[in-house]
C-alpha cells in the first residue's frame, strides 16, 4: 500500500502548496499591463514541456552540485532521491494547471465589484481573500481538482529528481514502471486500475463542481 499512501500523501501537500503559489501568481499576471505574455508562457512552461525536461532541469537546480550544494553541505542533507524531491516534482508540473484555472477564474470576475470593494475602504489584500478569491470559487475548485489529478499521476519529473525507491519516493506511477520493467503485468495493471479510479473520481468531482457553477 505504500505507493498508494505516498502518492496521495503527495499529491495533496502538492495541491495546496500548488493552491497558494497558483493564485498569488494568476492575481500578478491578472494586474499586469506589460510582457503579460512573457510572464503567462513562463508559468506555463512546465505544461508543454515533456517531465522529464522539467525533471533535468529540476537535477540541475536542485542537485548536488546546483545552486544549492552549500546549503545542503551545511545541513547535511540533500533533496534529491528524497520524498520531499516527490512534493517539488509535483508542484512543478501540477503548477500550471492551478495557475491557468484560477487566471481564467480572476479575469472572468467584473472589475466593478473590486473596485466597489475600494470605495468602501477595503485593502488590496482584503479584496482578494473577501472579493476575488470567493467570486472566482468554483473556477479555483477546478483548478485544485485538476492540480491533485496531475500531481497524482506525476512520473517522468518524479523519477528523474526523487528516484524510484520503495517506501520512500515509489508513487503509484514508478511502482507501474518498476512491475512493467520487472515483467509483472499483472502488478501494473492493478496499480494502473487504482490511477484510472483516483483519476475519474477526480474528473466526476471536477464535473460536479462545473455543473454547480
Amino acid at each position: 500500500m505504500s505507493p498508494i499512501t505516498i502518492s496521495i500523501k503527495t499529491a495533496f501537500f502538492a495541491t495546496v502548496i500548488t493552491f497558494f503559489i497558483g493564485i498569488f501568481a494568476a492575481r500578478f499576471v491578472r494586474d499586469l499591463r506589460n510582457f503579460r505574455g512573457l510572464i503567462d508562457g513562463i508559468f506555463t512552461l512546465p505544461m508543454v514541456l515533456p517531465p522529464t525536461v522539467v525533471g533535468f532541469f529540476l537535477l540541475i537546480i536542485f542537485g548536488n552540485n546546483g545552486p544549492f550544494a552549500p546549503l545542503y553541505d551545511k545541513l547535511g542533507t540533500q533533496l534529491i532521491f528524497s520524498y520531499p524531491a516527490t512534493i517539488l516534482s509535483a508542484v512543478v508540473v501540477s503548477f500550471p494547471l492551478m495557475y491557468r484555472t484560477a487566471l481564467g477564474a480572476f479575469d472572468q470576475v467584473d472589475d466593478n465589484y473590486l473596485d466597489a470593494a475600494r470605495t468602501l475602504g477595503f485593502t488590496e489584500k482584503k479584496i482578494f481573500w473577501k472579493v476575488l478569491v470567493p467570486t472566482a470559487g468554483p473556477g479555483l475548485v477546478s483548478g485544485v481538482v485538476l492540480a491533485f489529478a496531475r500531481a497524482l499521476g506525476e512520473f517522468g519529473a518524479t523519477i528523474m529528481i526523487a528516484g524510484n525507491i520503495p517506501g520512500k519516493t515509489q508513487t503509484i506511477s514508478t511502482a507501474i514502471y518498476s512491475a512493467v520493467q520487472a515483467g509483472n503485468r499483472s502488478l501494473a495493471f492493478k496499480w494502473s486500475l487504482v490511477v484510472v479510479g483516483m483519476s475519474l473520481v477526480s474528473m466526476v468531482i471536477l464535473n460536479k463542481v462545473t455543473e454547480k457553477a
